[in-house]
Order: C-alpha cells, then sequence, then structure tokens
C-alpha cells in the first residue's frame, strides 16, 4: 500500500510542476499534508505502526479529501489525484 501512497504523491508532484498555477493557500496546505504523510510513513517503517500522536497526522485521508473538494473547481486536473490520494490513506487507516 506504501508503494500506491508513494506513487499517488508523485503523481501529485508531477501535476503541481506541469499543470496551471496553484494559489498559495493550496501550495501550503499541500506541503502540510505531504510533510505529514512523510512522518507517517516514516514512523510505519520504524515501528511498523501508524502513530497517533498529536493531531497532525490524524485524519489525513479526511483532510485529503477536504482539499480536492476545495479546489476541485480552480484545479480541476488535481482533483482526482487527491481523491484517489485520500482513498488510499482512507484504506491505510491513516
Amino acid at each position: 500500500m506504501d508503494n500506491n501512497l508513494k506513487a499517488s504523491l508523485r503523481e501529485v508532484h508531477a501535476a503541481l510542476a506541469s499543470g496551471a498555477p496553484v494559489d498559495e493557500e493550496l501550495q501550503d496546505l499541500l506541503r502540510q499534508l505531504d510533510g505529514d504523510i512523510e512522518r507517517v510513513l516514516e514512523q510505519r517503517a520504524a515501528d511498523g505502526a501508524v502513530s497517533d500522536e498529536g493531531t497532525t497526522t490524524y485524519g489525513l485521508a479526511e483532510r485529503t479529501q477536504e482539499i480536492s473538494a476545495k479546489f476541485a473547481a480552480r484545479h480541476p486536473a488535481l482533483e482526482p489525484t487527491l481523491r484517489e490520494l485520500g482513498r488510499i490513506l482512507g484504506n491505510m487507516g491513516i
């Protein structure tokens, strides 16, 4: 599952790099989400479990879906990738 997640993250990065200009708000939200996902993956690799310490990693699937819905109209190319990313996170229980 981590490979699918990493592939989806690469797709988001590629879409951001090649698509229309992305506003600062979306860039900030995606950077925060990306950092939180990376921390969860590192934690999983370190001890084989997802830590729910703090609130930054809690509900990543929900946060991804919220970002997807919020920016679907302004950045339609990102919406399917973000939706898939949220689905993968949800399946992982993150």
